[in-house]
Order: structure tokens, then sequence, then C-alpha cells
């Protein structure tokens, strides 16, 4: 636990002391719900009948889960495998499921901070109506980064290089974001895009986010939508054991 605890200090360290990092996967988000709820924050969404900043809130919750958790998490960890920073963590004393353990940890509690920031500018900046279900918000918000995190470690596999990890991973999570529908209503979406959409596990948190932020749902009367989203972190969760590695890929 000592060894747990020193490691996940310097892993929150290590993340705020990052500028960049810090900026793209944590206020980035922050920023682009600001300015998107300034822009249309007013509005009401057709076919959903509530304040478009209700429904933005929901949607950039989604999309700072994938940013951190997802994005930002196989990053970081390409990186370091790729600068043999894994490697030698494997010669420590530390052992390797506590290492992840404690970097998973840091993600989600970066996330949580987020998210925190994002509601609490939603009530008090635009007047948004908060959920009343706060143990179903935790508890799929938890569900969301967690599952979003294996996925992220997973995705660590098949990229080669630290120079590729932003161009691989930024392919993957910024159209995933705009499908799901993380900036605008995908209901005029054409129909194809609408079936791309379906299989995407942003789509189902997106989803059980509105249920729960808009509806004020519990996480158990949205059970498909979080069965599905666990389900994507289970299969992430897999693959991340099967696959990932500590050795760089190349050199």
């Amino acid at each position: 636990m000592k060894l747990f605890a020193h490691q996940l200090r310097s892993e929150q360290l290590l993340y705020w002391r990052s500028r960049e990092l810090a900026f793209f996967t944590f206020l980035f988000p922050v920023m682009l719900f600001v300015l998107l709820d300034s822009v249309y924050g007013d509005d009401v969404i057709k076919g959903e009948h509530v304040k478009a900043s209700a429904y933005l809130l929901a949607g950039m919750l989604g999309y700072g889960v994938a940013s951190t958790a997802f994005a930002g998490l196989a990053i970081v960890l390409v990186l370091r495998r790729e600068s043999g920073i894994l490697k030698r963590v494997r010669a420590t004393p530390l052992p390797p499921a506590t290492y992840l353990v404690a970097v998973i940890l840091s993600t989600v509690i970066v996330f949580a901070i987020e998210a925190a920031a994002l509601i609490i500018l939603a009530r008090l900046v635009f007047d948004v109506k908060l959920a009343t279900q706060w143990p179903s918000l935790v508890l799929a918000l938890l569900l969301g980064a967690l599952s979003f995190a294996a996925l992220g470690i997973a995705l660590t596999a098949p990229i080669r290089s630290g120079e590729g990890s932003s161009a691989v991973v930024n392919a993957i999570y910024l159209p995933m974001a705009f499908l799901s529908g993380s900036f605008v209503s995908p209901h005029e979406y054409p129909r194809f895009l609408e079936v791309i959409a379906e299989i995407l596990p942003l789509t189902y948190f997106i989803r059980l986010m509105r249920d729960v932020v808009l509806r004020n749902h519990t996480i158990w009367s949205s059970w498909e939508s979080a069965v599905v989203v666990a389900a994507w972190g289970v299969c992430g969760l897999v693959l991340a054991v099967r696959s990932f590695r500590w050795a760089p890929r190349e050199g």
C-alpha cells in the first residue's frame, strides 16, 4: 500500500506538471464546453425538448472521458513504453499491477475533477438544473472512466512509435466523439452515420449520461447502456492483459 500511495502521488504530480497533457485532456474539454454553450446553450434540442446547455453537458462529460481516460492514457503509456520507462519500472521493486492500478486511479481522479468542473460550470454559469440521482451519476462516471481506461491501455498495443501515438489516438477518438454526439444532437445525422454510431462505446456512455443528467434516471433503469459500456470495458481489459507491452516496440 505504501508503494501504491507513493506511485499514485507521483502520477498526479507528473500529470499536473505536464502542461500540454493537462491542457488537452483536462482544460480543453472545459473550454470547449464554455465556448459551445455560449453559442447555442439557450437553444432547445429538436426531438428532446430540453435546453441545449443541459444536453451539451452530458455530451461533454462523454468527450471528457474519451479525452482523459482513453486518449490521454494511451498516449502517455506509449510514450513511456517507447522511451524505456515501462521497461525500467519492471526492474524495480514496484509490482507491475500496482504501477498500472496507480496510473488508472490517477486518470480516474483527473476525470472526476474534470466532471465536477463541468457540472459546476453548467449550474453556476449556464443555469443547468442538476441531476437528483447523484449516486447513479457517480457510478456512471466511474464506469465510463474505468471502461475507457481499459480501452486506452488496449490501444497501446498496435501503436508502434511514440511519435505516431498522438496521430493514431486522435484519428480514433475525435471522430468517435463527433459521431457519438458529444458536440451536437445525433438526430440529424444521415442514416449511415447513425449505424456507425450505434457500435461505438462512447455513444452508449453519452446516452447513459443523458438519461441520468437530463431525465433523472437511475443507472439501473438505464441498464442497457450501462451494460454495453461495461462490455466494451471488459473487452478492453482482456485485450490489454493479452497484448500490453512493457518493452519498446522499436529500437
